[in-house]
């Protein structure tokens, strides 16, 4: 049997047929590396919408840098406000402390005897003067009652390792002096 053959397609190259009612246009050639250097490069143009873009983002920034100080200054006062409470607190502490101590019989008596010189019956009261004859403070007075508790009480063997580390390292004492004027001299002799 006689085999048929059937016609091959028909290559496409330029200019020829491709069919019955197509024609193909001819193949563009790469233009040579000296045309390509000649272009002038494209430059991206302005548009509208891009400069409607950069106006919408430039209002955005401005309004939210307003905005942001307005933040800051916000928050500055907020920490100011905070500071004055907190003062104003420790200021109403203190005056409930005070008030207190006020409370206490032995602060009321002391408070009488510096102040008014007052003095218990039977008692006689005494007033060191100085060279010029003014009165003399005593520099000792009542401790707060909230300060006097909170002491912690140290272990014994805490006090035993303190004094051996004293022991093998004492410190540095002066040599007593030869007269109590307070002069340098040395026994040393």
């Amino acid at each position: 049997m006689a085999e048929q053959r059937r016609p091959r397609a028909q290559s496409r190259r330029p200019g020829r047929s491709a069919g019955p009612g197509r024609v193909t246009s001819p193949r563009r050639t790469p233009a040579p590396a000296a045309a390509r250097e000649e272009r002038p490069a494209v430059r991206p143009r302005v548009t509208g919408r891009m400069a409607v873009l950069v106006l919408v983002l430039a209002v955005l920034a401005l309004s939210y840098t307003s905005s942001l100080r307005a933040y800051l200054e916000q928050r500055d006062q907020i920490a100011a406000a905070k500071a004055e409470i907190a003062e104003r607190q420790q200021a109403i502490t203190d005056l409930q402390r005070e008030k207190e101590r006020w409370g206490d019989p032995a602060y009321v008596e002391q408070q009488a005897r510096e102040r008014l010189g007052y003095v218990m019956p039977g008692e006689k009261a005494y007033i060191a003067l100085d060279e010029n004859g003014e009165r003399l403070r005593p520099e000792a007075e009542l401790a707060d009652p909230d300060d006097v508790g909170d002491q912690t009480p140290t272990a014994w063997w805490e006090d035993v390792w303190e004094s051996v580390e004293l022991a093998g390292d004492p410190p540095e004492t002066k040599r007593p002096a030869t007269e109590i004027d307070g002069s340098e001299e040395s026994t040393d002799q």
